[in-house]
């Protein structure tokens, strides 16, 4: 009646770690601050602040990020008031429009993008790929306006 070799049939909870693929900024979204991701981001929205991701950062048409941004590769449909910095590819839109400078191994604009500053090309003139993470956190300071 009463068996005691009853097998357990409780539910695992362990829960898997692995982070999401891409990180999303949704249209209608400001954020004030420092954005700081291993993977990739998509964003829509608005950072007042660096943007700087290990993976590549999409701006698309109605993104913005006023500040500098940092990645191993980007696409850029938006607009960027800052300096640019790509390790591999950066990918200009026909709508983007940068304000600042660009560093980057490799270019490719789309007619109608605007670029109002400098741009360097070739090897090593970025080196995220390359840095620790206490190096890639150091690169996220607050750009200071009017200094």
């Amino acid at each position: 009646m009463f068996n005691s070799n009853k097998t357990d049939k409780t539910v695992s909870t362990t829960t898997n770690n692995t982070s999401p693929a891409v990180n999303i900024i949704s249209e209608g979204t400001k954020l004030k601050g420092n954005l700081n991701a291993q993977n990739d981001v998509r964003i829509g929205g608005i950072i007042e602040g660096e943007a700087l991701s290990k993976g590549k950062l999409i701006i698309t048409e109605k993104g913005k990020v006023i500040g500098n941004i940092s990645s191993a590769d980007a696409d850029i449909a938006g607009r960027v008031e800052g300096e640019v910095k790509v390790h591999n590819k950066l990918v200009l839109r026909q709508d983007a429009v940068i304000d600042g400078n660009i560093y980057t191994k490799t270019l490719v604009v789309e007619e109608g993008a605007q670029i109002n500053g400098s741009c360097r090309m070739g090897e090593g003139t970025t080196k995220l790929s390359q840095s620790s993470d206490a190096d890639f956190e150091k690169g996220t300071k607050l750009k200071v306006s009017g200094s």
